[in-house]
């Protein structure tokens, strides 16, 4: 078995379920092979690698995921990865009304492979992130660089994080001559796994290119370390993996959303 082969059994094996069942307001049910959550800003839908089903009988099993959501009058996401069984899958939530968003590559890394000292350019600072008013100014920052208002992520990661304050840590970059915050990150950890998801790490444009993304995923990883976090994984978008990649992930696989959305909502 190759090196990938083993990150991609591990992750298979640990990283197909929820994270946290006990973050606030969150309604979580198994549906034969796949567990659905509710409660978010939109809802979610995960199972293992292979449903063991096909044929009419995964439609009737798409179908009641997406009828759940509809009577709750919420969008859910379907997450599939590129290795799921059996392969009519993303071609079945299609013709149940589910759109694919963009596609991303799922890498994983060991984090004593990753773990280094941040090194941040002269003129920014790196800093944890503990009051909720900085975790706001992170989702502020999210909507601006991805141009939406992600508004509702502060919010959520605020009360998973007063609910569980185990499970998540952030971390910031500002400019020094300003006070602006131009560049953040976050850490979910799995209890009960071996895996950790790095989130954000996200940049004004006029700092990219100078090495705030590589310290951000440094001290993620030393952080990680030091709770004994096995492995850390990202879905990396297509201007991320390669720098994840030099940084000593390894890509295991690409992950889709599937999402289907109320026709009220649309």
């Amino acid at each position: 078995m190759t090196d990938a082969e083993t990150l991609l059994q591990a992750y298979d094996e640990q990283m197909r379920g929820v994270g946290s069942s006990r973050q606030p307001g969150l309604i979580i049910e198994q549906d034969g092979p796949v567990l659905r959550v509710a409660g978010h800003q939109r809802g979610f839908v995960t199972a293992p690698r292979d449903l063991g089903v096909d044929g009419p009988g995964l439609d009737l099993l798409i179908a009641r995921q997406r009828d759940y959501f509809a009577r709750r009058g919420e969008a859910v996401e379907w997450k599939t990865r590129g290795h799921d069984l059996p392969a009519s899958l993303t071609g079945r939530l299609r013709a149940a009304g589910f759109v694919p968003e963009e596609q991303e590559t799922v890498v994983v890394g060991r984090t004593a492979d990753l773990a280094h000292d941040p090194v941040v350019p002269v003129g920014a600072t790196l800093r944890e992130v503990t009051a909720d008013a900085g975790v706001r100014a992170i989702a502020a920052l999210e909507s601006e660089i991805w141009n939406e208002d992600l508004s509702y992520l502060g919010e959520e990661l605020i009360a998973h994080r007063t609910a569980v304050p185990d499970e998540l840590t952030f971390f910031s970059v500002t400019d020094d001559s300003t006070g602006q915050l131009v560049s953040a990150a976050w850490i979910v950890y799995y209890p009960g796994t071996d895996f950790a998801y790095f989130a954000g790490g996200s940049t004004l444009a006029a700092w990219r290119k100078r090495g705030l993304y590589r310290a951000l995923v440094a001290i993620r990883a030393q952080r990680a370390a030091a709770r004994g976090t096995r492995y850390v994984t990202v879905d990396a978008s297509d201007e991320s993996a390669p720098i994840l990649r030099r940084l000593g992930f390894q890509a295991v696989t690409t992950t889709t959303p599937y999402v289907w959305t109320p026709p009220a909502t649309r």
